[in-house]
């Protein structure tokens, strides 16, 4: 069997994950879905936050989002919408690809990540402690 490249990966996921624009990610947010930011702290220091997102950083993200996981945490439940981004699109759609896995079903990902929403005008904060 021939390995499979990591573009490759995102592709598939991307393929099977709804993908949103940043105006579509806005208003699901006004109508209470949980935004999950994969990124890792040191990328919210350098391009902010959005606010109200949850920083849940991709290497942590299945503990923290699985119910029978001792390190789960209540922002993640699999019965609300949640919608995950990261810096351009890549590790959000393989993101939500995993939590689709744990049996979320109401799941999505921001297409451009924190740098299309900026672009499209959209609030960034810097993160507490900064």
């Amino acid at each position: 069997m021939a390995a499979t490249t990591a573009a490759q990966m995102v592709q598939d996921a991307r393929a099977r994950t709804e993908t949103l624009t940043p105006a579509q990610v806005a208003d699901e947010l006004a109508h209470g879905a949980v935004l999950v930011d994969i990124r890792e702290p040191t990328e919210h220091v350098q391009t902010g936050v959005i606010p109200g997102s949850v920083s849940a950083p991709r290497g942590m993200l299945e503990f923290w989002a699985d119910p029978a996981s001792p390190y789960h945490r209540a922002e993640f439940d699999p019965a609300r919408r949640v919608i995950l981004h990261c810096a351009s699109g890549g590790r959000s759609a393989l993101a939500a690809d995993t939590l689709k896995q744990l049996g979320y079903e109401n799941v999505a990902h921001m297409d451009g990540g924190i740098k299309a929403w900026t672009d499209a005008g959209q609030p960034v904060e810097q993160p507490p402690g900064s």
